[in-house]
């Protein structure tokens, strides 16, 4: 799907009140006075599942991470009309680069939802869920944190469940039709998956060590 640029998105993105731009490691018991479980949302798009799920879940953390400023330019905006929500901040950021603002063992849950399936076989290394990304989860992880992920690709739900057991995570609550599946949770759903989640089955998985 092609991304509209927008000018000055950069400048218009710092702006809000939920962006942190951190010149040093994320102390989130700093950033968030409390020293509740962190999650965070890798590609959250438009902000969606990540401002529901803040606004659900008070006693939970939330960053959402998105590289794209025109994208993530319009969470901002869908906040600007909302209450401010104390425990949820946004990141303009490049994921390759979690490393560098993360402190290790400081996160107890990561969503990946609807990435860039990268179809192309020499642009395996691209997907979130690519080997060389889960070692940097599993150094940012806590002992006992896990990964969520969903996605319309049925290839990059393959390559995920084949890229994430390999690695030695083990899977569970699997859904191959997620809105025909009958859940113990409910399903909060992102743009895309709004959109386009009628036009093909989507995939879930849950990873955990």
């Amino acid at each position: 799907m092609r991304r509209r640029n927008i000018k000055d998105a950069s400048t218009k993105v710092n702006m809000s009140k939920y962006i942190i731009n951190p010149e040093e490691r994320i102390d989130f018991k700093k950033l968030f006075n409390n020293d509740n479980p962190n999650h965070i949302e890798i590609g959250m798009g438009k902000g969606n599942f990540i401002i529901e799920m803040a606004l659900n879940n008070p006693n939970i953390n939330f960053i959402g991470i998105e590289k794209y400023s025109s994208v993530i330019l319009q969470a901002t905006k869908k906040l600007d009309n909302l209450d401010f929500i104390p425990n949820l901040r946004l990141m303009n950021f490049d994921a390759t680069n979690l490393k560098d603002i993360f402190n290790d063992k400081s996160i107890d849950l990561i969503y990946l939802n609807f990435s860039d399936p990268w179809p192309k076989k020499r642009q395996a290394k691209r997907r979130l869920t690519h080997e060389n990304y889960l070692k940097i989860y599993d150094d940012l992880l806590k002992k006992n944190g896990d990964i969520y992920f969903k996605t319309d690709n049925r290839g990059l739900f393959e390559f995920s469940l084949e890229s994430i057991t390999n690695y030695g995570y083990k899977i569970k609550n699997v859904c191959l039709d997620l809105h025909n599946t009958e859940l113990d949770f409910v399903n909060v759903k992102t743009e895309f998956e709004e959109k386009y989640g009628a036009n093909s089955p989507i995939y879930r998985l849950e990873a955990y060590r």
